[in-house]
Formats: structure tokens, sequence, C-alpha cells
């Protein structure tokens, strides 16, 4: 199993998570993290990091965000890695409760 990051990422990317990550298995887009569902070890220190809830293990993803499983694992085979925490975008706190965000995410 594999934790997974879903919509209310996009728009905010807040990376706390990523400097508790002790695999280093954050990627970095420009406006969301995925998680490398290959190197991810389930250890699930990340969920609690992350200010707007969203980071889930697989088995608990949300019916309605099902895409998100395999849309971390595509985008985390060209995605940088991540291992130290930055600024979140200028605008997440405007952000971080608009649900439904996938068309807003860049690749």
């Amino acid at each position: 199993m594999t934790h997974v990051v879903l919509d209310s990422c996009i728009r905010c990317k807040y990376t706390d998570c990523v400097d508790v990550c002790p695999v280093d298995c954050f990627r970095e887009g420009p406006n969301f993290l995925a998680i490398d569902p290959d190197e991810c070890i389930d250890c699930a220190v990340c969920i609690p990091e992350c200010p707007v809830n969203a980071i889930v293990p697989e088995e608990d993803v949300p019916s309605d965000q099902q895409q998100f499983i395999a849309l971390n694992a595509e985008l985390s085979r060209t995605w940088p890695s991540i291992t130290r925490s930055k600024d979140s975008l200028p605008d997440a706190d405007q952000w971080k409760d608009v649900k439904n965000k996938l068309p807003e995410l860049k690749r």
C-alpha cells in the first residue's frame, strides 16, 4: 500500500510533509505534490503534517477522488524529488478550502 495526495493539495502545495518523509517519496510539480508509490513505505508520518488533509492511505481515498491514485503514480515518474520544505504557493490560503480543483492542476 501507499499514500496518495488528493485534490486539496492543488494550488496550495504546502510542503510540511516532505521534511518528515524518511524515504523522500514526494515529487514536486508546479502547483501540486505527488507521492511516488514505488518509494512510499506506508509509514504515515506525512499525514498529520499536511495542513489541508490532502494525504491519505490508498485504501482510504474517497470514491470521488480515486483518479488521484493513478495521477500520483503518473506524475511521480516525471516530476523531480522534493526533500525539503519550502514556502507554500502565494495564494495557498485562498485555495485551501476550495473543492474540486483538478482542472487547476498544472503538469
